[in-house]
């Protein structure tokens, strides 16, 4: 079996969903949201966001891991503060060593509803008939388990989450010497 976490990311809910992959069946193991209080700061935000999700994934323990990517925003201030909290997601499945794919919106929807422009309500429920959930759940607790669905169902298929950047084209060279100097190896 295969455990898969899948995260929506935000500064104020943040939703999180495991599902399981029992051979050809995707099994439903638990979701929820982590609600951060809007009374404290954006550093702080992000740290609860840190601690919780770390909690989320020590109790969950997944093989691998999935995040909604980066889509465009009308509002550039709140794509830079939800790119923050993709950022918190990421180092914190990273810390664990959970194996992560990325998916943008439109991946997740056509991959759970057939079509990359499904509304909101259409996931939610496609996400409780696909996993026989007794009821829908909240609307980022379901992105957040359409995000795992999505990874699961390529994981199966043995496709690829996202294209892979290219290596060393203009100021990549600059940038992976510099990680290099630091001692990683990319």
């Amino acid at each position: 079996m295969t455990r898969v976490l899948g995260v929506d990311p935000g500064t104020r809910h943040c939703g999180w969903g495991v599902v399981e992959r029992d051979g050809s069946r995707l099994v439903h193991v638990d979701n929820g949201v982590l609600v951060l209080p809007e009374t404290l700061r954006l550093e702080q935000r992000l740290a609860a966001l840190l601690e919780r999700l770390d909690a989320v994934i020590g109790q969950y323990r997944p093989e691998t891991a999935a995040v909604e990517g980066v889509f465009q925003h009308r509002n550039a201030r709140s794509a830079l503060v939800l790119g923050h909290a993709r950022g918190v997601a990421l180092a914190a499945l990273a810390r664990r060593g959970v194996a992560i794919a990325e998916y943008t919106p439109q991946q997740v929807k056509k991959a759970v509803c057939g079509s990359g422009r499904a509304a909101k309500e259409q996931i939610q429920l496609m996400v409780a008939l696909r996993l026989g959930l007794p009821e829908v759940a909240q609307v980022d607790a379901s992105d957040a388990v359409a995000v795992a669905l999505c990874h699961a169902q390529h994981l199966a298929l043995g496709a690829s989450p996202l294209p892979r950047p290219k290596r060393g084209g203009g100021g990549d060279k600059a940038l992976l010497a510099l990680v290099r100097r630091q001692g990683f190896e990319p």
